[in-house]
Order: structure tokens, then sequence, then C-alpha cells
């Protein structure tokens, strides 16, 4: 059934970016909503995305879309955009960065970082949750597996929130000066890339890119443009996610007052929390299949080209798999929540993600004494990577290790 006060370009609103989820709720009451005769169906049903992300129909290749699909993903090549078999091929190239070996050994690294970003911090009393936390830590990360000097770390990042900013869906006519502002930070992205590799294959070293331009160098069929695109893919959704998940995890803590206490008494309790802000706050919001075929979504069909839009958020607040839905209770069972979509395109990142977010979290908790909101929350433009732009903290003392 569809709803002829609700269409897609509300979530467009600014004015909604601090709560989008009671629109969510009428939107996912609504699904299946078919829009543009039916080329376009959006749906926040938990029961229809999470079978659109699992079904052999549902395509990541949305360039062969009959429509101009919502920009919601790093595209151009990246495996986030691509069908098997190249879709296996790369990802399988990085998979080996991402093992649960790999990222449980990097748990006392993120320690050490997390102990430096609150030194820096304990006698000011206040912190920027955003700049002296969420995202340093993750950049720092990923950079680190990468191969990125540390010195580059605030020129990328400028280019990754305009880039970020790029995989918004258009809702309407496109924004020639937002797309324009998004290609001009891929091009960037690409020439210091471009730089590195060169660098990689003539010194080698110990990291992610030397490995994928070896692995370039053995014929493995990666070309210049997979591993550009594949190195873009890894810093940007290395960290804008996780910087989201964190500062947002945070903030329903501070919200929640009852919630950090539990987690201050039970310390045991930080990866239900991590997993409750995926279900309650997810960093990604939505995401799109192509149809290639004829593809269910519920009650109705996406025609072979047409586009599937998956609400996600809208999903895992869905009565019919979570109680209590938009209740904050990091006590919940965990499982079920889409915040790392599913299938074959299910996160690599996924492991990594949580053991940062729960590092920084513990430490949250344990550490930070009396801390104190300061509303309002500021947040960014985006609408798909969502997440506080801002997010200022006061305290009254920061507990040493």
């Amino acid at each position: 059934m569809t709803s002829p006060t609700i269409d897609l370009t509300m979530l467009a609103d600014p004015a909604l970016r601090a709560d989008p989820y009671p629109l969510l709720r009428q939107m996912r009451e609504a699904s299946p909503l078919p829009l543009i005769d039916g080329l376009l169906v959006v749906t926040g049903r938990h029961r229809d995305c999470s079978a659109v992300l699992r079904h052999p129909h549902a395509s990541s290749e949305r360039y062969r879309s009959a429509l101009t699909a919502p920009n919601l993903e790093i595209s151009t090549l990246s495996f986030l955009s691509l069908d098997p078999p190249d879709h296996t091929r790369l990802r399988r190239l990085v998979s080996s960065a991402f093992t649960p070996r790999v990222v449980t050994a990097l748990r006392p690294r993120i320690t050490e970082i997390v102990d430096s970003l609150f030194r820096r911090v304990a006698e000011q009393g206040r912190m920027d949750v955003i700049d002296d936390l969420a995202y340093p830590l993750p950049v720092q990360i990923i950079s680190e597996l990468l191969g990125v000097p540390a010195e580059d770390h605030e020129r990328l990042r400028a280019w990754s929130a305009q880039l970020a900013r790029g995989l918004d869906p258009q809702f309407t006519d496109p924004d020639p000066e937002r797309v324009a502002v998004a290609e001009g930070a891929r091009t960037e992205f690409n020439r210091y890339f471009s730089t590195l590799i060169a660098q990689r294959r003539t010194h080698p070293r110990e990291d992610l890119l030397s490995l994928l331009v070896h692995a370039e160098s053995e014929g493995d069929k990666l070309n210049e443009e997979e591993l550009l695109a594949t190195c873009v893919l890894l810093l940007v959704a290395g960290h804008e996610t996780t910087t989201n998940l964190i500062a947002n995890a945070v903030l329903a803590l501070l919200r929640h007052p009852d919630q950090l206490d539990a987690l201050r008494a039970r310390p045991d309790l930080v990866d239900g929390c991590t997993e409750e802000t995926l279900r309650y706050d997810p960093p990604v919001q939505m995401t799109t299949r192509a149809a290639r075929g004829t593809l269910p979504v519920g009650e109705v069909e996406v025609p072979d080209g047409g586009i599937a839009v998956l609400l996600i958020a809208a999903a895992n607040r869905d009565p019919d798999v979570f109680d209590e839905p938009d209740r904050f209770d990091i006590t919940r069972k965990p499982g079920g929540h889409l915040a790392f979509a599913a299938g074959i395109h299910f996160c690599l990142g996924a492991g990594l993600a949580r053991l940062e977010s729960a590092v920084a979290l513990d430490a949250f908790a344990q550490r930070i004494v009396a801390p104190r909101l300061l509303e309002p929350v500021e947040y960014k433009a985006n609408i798909n990577l969502r997440g506080p732009a801002r997010l200022d903290v006061t305290f009254d003392a920061i507990r040493s290790l």
C-alpha cells in the first residue's frame, strides 16, 4: 500500500537530519513504495530489505540500471559496486587484511591510540567527540593498514568528507556543484594514491597497499583503475562509517544515562552497546540494488533494470523484528540488524569497526568522569552516511589507564 503524502524527497529535508526516524517509520509502514512508474521501489521493512540483499537478481552494478540510480555508494569499479566474479576477485585480494586474527591483533594499537587521544584533552575539561576521538581513531588505523603517512591524514580528511557528501542520493535533479566537488575529491584521491602506488612498486612495505600492488604485478587482473578505486574505498569506508558509529553510540549513551550507568557497571556490555547503536542509529542509512531480472520487493516487483532503495535505518527499527524498536537498550539480545548489509556484500570491515567502537566506548564509559552533552548537536549535511559534525562534551576528569 502506498501513501500519497510520502515521497523519497522528504528525506532530503535538512530539518530532519537530527531525527529522521519518525519519517522513516512512516515510510516503513507504507512500504513497499513504487515510484517512477514502478522502476524505483522503496522499502523500509526488514523482511523486504533482508530478502533483497540476498536475492540473486539484486545487482550492485547500478550503472547498468535503466534509471540514473541514487548515488548511494562508492562507485567506479570498487567492489561495492560490482557483482561476481569481479566482486569476488577484488574482495578476496583485500580480505586477508580483515580476518578475525588480524583484527584481534590490532586491539593493543587501538587501545594505545585511544589513550593518546584522551591524554590530549584530559586537562581541557571538554572535548569534541568527533575531532578528538571518533574521527582520528579509525582514520589512523586504516591509514596504518594501507600505509598512508600520518602527516597526510588531514589532507585526506577534506577529500573524504567531500566524497561522502557526494554519495547522497540525488532525489531530484543532480546538484552540479555537489557532483563536481565529489568528482574533484576523487581526482585528488586518485592522484595521491597513484604516487603511493608508484612508490610501493619500487619499494614495497609491510602494508595492504603493497599487498595489492604485488597482487597486480603477479597478473591477478587488478588493473590501475581497480587498484585506485579499492584504495579510495578502503580509506573512505574504513573511517567515515566508524566515525559515525562511535559518535552515534556516545550520543545515545549521553542521552540515555541509565544505559551509560549500565555500561559502567558491566563493561562486558560494550559489544552489546555497539550492536545496539548499529541497530538504533546506523551510520549508513540506506543502500540500493539494481534489478537484473525481475526482483521481488514484498508484494511488488522491480522490473529488469529498475532500482530497489532499501531504507536500512527504517528496517532496523521494524517492530515485526525488534521489541520496542525505538528504545535504546544495550542489554538487548544482539543480532538481526542490517547495518552491515547482508549476503555477499556484507561489510568486509565489520569486525574492525566493531573492535574500534568497543575499545573507544569502553574507554569513554570507564574513564570519562561525569560527561555532560552540550546541546544542540550539530549534524553533517549527509543523508546516507549520517552522523554528527560536532559532539561537544564537558567532563570533570579523565581517569588514567
